[in-house]
């Protein structure tokens, strides 16, 4: 079993910077949208992020061994790289039919589908704080969608189909952290990217139009430079978080991300309101963006909290 290695400040430094990369990246991919199609936009991220891991596993020679895999292991490289791809291809989907924030709350979902999932596929204990803070997100969710939920439950418009969009991209994810999770025991998480985004940019690769990128103004072509190296820098960084600090709390601490999303919007919307909308979004909207992530953080440590309150009842008990 994994224990990390105590170093949390660089833990914690380590998940806000992903949590920062992730939150600022629904912004820069909705300004390349303008010009390439999603599976392009995809194609370009997961070829470059790919690239960049094999030519580091190749210098340091520890390229993944097929071999390792066993029998069933190329089923796990299917359902990871279809994941992928169709959480990638459907979030930029949904993206352009929401707001960046949006876009980025619906997504919280994902870890929620993933919980449920390991409850059946892993045999994981569902806790009763876990339960708590799951009612805690719906609420957050409820309030945060206050001025359009009669849309979302009445009609098909756009914005509901881009929060349909999205909840189908963050489902179709689970299919690719189980998978991961099931390849980590044969392959380090560096070896088990490479693999899959390489094998995702080559299953694009009848539908991408790399000469879209042609199109794009300089600005753009640095933001989309930008959202490839954010592919890569941010997962690097998650991946080492999770070396020096407990899982439960990197996870808490992404939670963060929607609200790093809504301001960051506001600041670029003040600086550069001709290429940024403000989040049109009332108080009580803000307050079940709170409420999200609040409920996201408790699903995250209540197991470790749960565990720490018995490890303390039974000393207690037994003195």
């Amino acid at each position: 079993m994994h224990i990390s290695s105590g170093r949390w400040v660089y833990g914690l430094s380590l998940t806000l910077l992903t949590a920062l990369l992730w939150g600022i990246l629904p912004i820069k991919l909705k300004q390349v949208l303008q010009v390439m199609d999603p599976i392009t936009v995809t194609w370009f991220r997961l070829m470059v992020a790919g690239s960049f891991l094999f030519v580091y596993l190749a210098a340091v020679r520890r390229l993944p061994d097929p071999r390792a895999l066993g029998p069933r292991g190329g089923w796990l490289v299917a359902m990871a790289v279809c994941g992928l791809v169709g959480n990638y291809v459907l979030y930029l989907v949904g993206l352009k039919l929401l707001s960046p924030g949006t876009a980025q709350l619906v997504v919280q979902m994902g870890p929620i589908f993933l919980m449920i999932a390991s409850v059946f596929v892993f045999k994981e204990r569902f806790s009763l704080g876990q339960g708590a803070g799951l009612l805690v997100l719906i609420v957050g969710f409820a309030l945060f969608f206050n001025q359009r939920l009669a849309e979302l439950l009445t009609s098909l418009g756009a914005y509901t189909s881009g929060v349909l969009t999205i909840l189908l991209a963050t489902t179709i994810w689970v299919l690719y952290a189980l998978g991961q999770k099931q390849l980590l025991t044969v392959w380090n998480s560096l070896q088990v990217m490479m693999v899959i985004y390489l094998s995702c940019a080559v299953l694009l690769t009848p539908w991408a139009h790399p000469m879209e990128a042609l199109q794009l103004s300089p600005l753009q072509g640095w933001l989309l430079l930008a959202c490839c190296f954010n592919t890569l820098i941010a997962y690097g960084a998650f991946a080492e978080a999770l070396a020096h600090w407990e899982a439960s709390r990197v996870s808490a601490t992404l939670a963060l991300t929607p609200l790093v999303t809504f301001v960051a919007v506001a600041v670029a919307a003040w600086f550069w309101p001709d290429y940024v909308q403000a989040e049109q979004i009332n108080g009580l909207g803000y307050g079940g963006a709170v409420l999200v992530v609040l409920g996201s953080a408790m699903i995250a440590l209540a197991p470790s909290l749960f565990a720490g309150l018995k490890a303390r009842r039974a000393r207690v008990l037994s003195q």
